[in-house]
């Protein structure tokens, strides 16, 4: 395994087990629920905005390994962001994860997201990847339904 696959999957576990951003957001202004069914993973997504911007982020819920670290990187990713930006994000890491595995993705521009560039090899673990992201679009848009990878 190479030295870069392996500090991704570090990452990944880190992440797991000490998710970043977990817990109840207290003044939430925003919020959603999503599930996979296919896999069972659950989250609860709290967001804070001010104005336009996301000043705060934080998730609950359980899953697998890929999909609490998504979480988490997630909340990291799109804190300080606008709504525009962080729609951003979503659309370059959606992009990433489900793009053919003989086309090329801009890891660098990924930064940390890109741990997650090598679950397209693998279509059941992209829906527990994008769990998070689809539970944003979700909060963002105060859509009271459970958001879903299908």
């Amino acid at each position: 395994m190479s030295e870069l696959t392996d500090l991704y999957q570090e990452l990944i576990l880190d992440h797991n087990r000490r998710p970043r951003n977990y817990g109840v957001l207290a003044d939430a202004t925003h919020s959603a629920r999503g599930h996979n069914p296919l896999c069972g993973d659950k989250l609860a997504l709290y967001l804070h905005l001010d104005g336009d911007r996301i000043t705060g982020v934080s998730f609950e819920g359980s899953g697998c390994a890929i999909s609490k670290a998504s979480a988490s990187l997630m909340t990291e990713a799109v804190r300080g962001k606008t709504r525009g930006e962080a729609a951003a994000i979503f659309d370059r890491f959606h992009a990433m994860i489900t793009a053919p595995m003989d086309q090329a993705v801009d890891l660098e521009s990924a930064g940390k997201l890109a741990v997650f560039a090598g679950v397209r090899e693998f279509p059941m673990r992209v829906k527990c990847a994008s769990l998070a992201w689809h539970t944003l679009q979700a909060a963002l848009a105060r859509d009271a339904h459970t958001a879903k990878t299908e």
